[in-house]
């Protein structure tokens, strides 16, 4: 197997033209695609949200010469790289690097999708549609108390990382995956009527605009918000790519 089988089999999963669609459509951006490719046949897969020493000593210790992760390996232009930068580990060592951001965000089944499903959701509307799927939701869920939603986050998502704000009942959710809260989607939130807010890396001014309307605030770390839809991204990688091994690297210290 070749890295552009990888590639091709996470395009099929999560279209890489809904990150250039992404992008253009709401002034975003992005780097998603193949980032390093070392010309090697693929032995395995490791599957990392980041490129960090510890996933790349991960894909050394299974064997595997891709690392494929949600945040790019590199986002922006860089104009100068260190020794120890792990994206020239990867070279030295022969792995390759694919990164799907934007494209698995917000692909159907894709990470805001499965935010959603893990906190109880169903049906929605979408802040940012594309041309499948999209980005931001806000859904009705089964009424609750604000401390067995959260109890339930804690279980689902394997976190007790979770700071809250409010006490209202939960009816009503918008969640954001990743660093979601901006301007833009606050204001969706309270213009959809939602009680509760779903994020994480919330800044002040954001939390406290949505405590002033009432709306709960649940902020779980990023990195928790994100793996959960990550490794059901990973179990259907393994599916398209069979007989090539697929493994999951999680950073237990980030949840």
């Amino acid at each position: 197997m070749r890295l552009t089988n990888v590639y091709e089999a996470a395009d099929a999963l999560a279209p890489f033209r809904l990150s250039r669609e992404y992008c253009e459509t709401y002034n975003f951006h992005d780097n998603s695609g193949i980032i390093l490719d070392c010309g090697e046949d693929v032995t395995g897969v490791l599957c990392s949200l980041d490129l960090s020493h510890r996933a790349v000593d991960e894909a050394k210790k299974v064997g595997a010469n891709v690392i494929f992760t949600h945040h790019p390996a590199i986002f922006y232009p860089v104009s100068s790289l260190k020794a120890d930068d792990p994206v020239l580990r990867c070279a030295r060592a022969g792995i390759s690097v694919i990164s799907a951001h934007l494209n698995l965000d917000a692909a159907p089944g894709g990470i805001d999708e499965e935010l959603m499903l893990g906190l109880g959701g169903r049906s929605c509307e979408i802040m940012h549609t594309l041309s499948e799927g999209g980005y931001g939701r806000v859904y009705g869920v089964e009424e609750q108390s604000l401390s067995a939603f959260v109890g339930g986050i804690g279980a689902r998502f394997a976190t007790e990382r979770v700071t809250v704000y409010g006490e209202r009942p939960v009816r009503r959710v918008a969640s954001f995956c990743g660093a979601g809260l901006d301007d833009a989607t606050v204001a969706f939130a309270i213009g959809r009527g939602a009680d509760t807010v779903v994020s994480a890396d919330g800044k002040h001014h954001l939390i406290a605009a949505l405590a002033e309307a009432g709306v709960n605030v649940v902020l779980m770390t990023h990195y928790a918000s994100e793996n959960y839809g990550f490794v059901r991204f990973a179990d259907n990688l393994k599916q398209k790519i069979k007989g090539t091994p697929v493994h999951v690297f999680t950073d237990e210290r980030l949840m």
